[in-house]
Parts: structure tokens; sequence; C-alpha cells
């Protein structure tokens, strides 16, 4: 038993989990869009692009173009409001990455993955360890 939690803690990530946590990763890489995460996660709500240029005080296609990588990885949810779409934190995202980290560092055992995806098929893997049987 002893050997099977060892060979747990010990496994390594595959290579589908390792692209995926370096484009998220890669998406907090920029300061303009971790400003927007937070601004996105703090409100608690779905804003439109507008509402984030007037906070960020960026220009709105630059924004959009943040708001556009944010969705791809699915940090961020895009919603269509008329002819304009509403953006808001994807709340799993933000329990998901700090775990993601921790995974991509060896401090917890690799299970199934963490899952951090754009819109509806957002979801994450349980975090927690699994026992180890027979």
């Amino acid at each position: 038993m002893l050997f099977i939690v060892y060979r747990r803690l010990t496994m390594k990530i595959d290579r589908a989990s390792a692209q995926t946590y370096a484009r998220w990763f890669q998406a907090l890489a920029d300061p303009t869009r971790v400003r927007i995460c937070n601004l996105l996660a703090d409100a608690g709500r779905a804003m439109s692009v507008g509402e984030i240029v007037r906070a960020v005080d960026i220009g709105q296609s630059t924004v959009s173009h943040h708001l556009k990588l944010l969705a791809e990885v699915g940090f961020v949810h895009a919603t269509p409001n008329g002819t304009a779409r509403l953006y808001q934190f994807n709340q799993q995202c933000l329990e998901a990455f700090p775990t993601a980290a921790e995974l991509v560092m060896g401090r917890l055992p690799r299970l199934g993955g963490v899952q951090c995806l754009p819109g509806a098929q957002a979801r994450e893997a349980d975090p927690r360890p699994r026992e180890a049987t027979g």
C-alpha cells in the first residue's frame, strides 16, 4: 500500500494536461489580463466590455483581445446580450487554478487533472487524494 501512495505522489503530468496548464499560466502572464481577471472576480457579476474598459483604462480593442484570450482558456464566460457580450469570471477556475499550480509543482498527486474549460464544458476534477485500494 505504501508503494501505491508513493507512486501517486510521483506521477508525472501527461502532455495534454501540461499543455492546458501552460495555456492557463500563459494567459495570466500578461498584467492586463491579470487586472481584468481581478476586476471580474471582484465584481462577482457579468460586465460589458465598456464597463471593463472604463475600469482598467485601456482601449476597447485591447480589452476585447484580452477577453477573447481569457475566454479561450476558460477563465471568463462570454454571454451574448443583444449585439454585445457580457463577461463574467469563471468561479470554477478561481478554485481550480491554485490546484493546477500545486500539481505542476508536485505538491499534489495527479488524479485526473484539474479542469477549467470554456462555457458549459467548465468543470473541476475532485482535487482530494483518493484512498489507495488493495
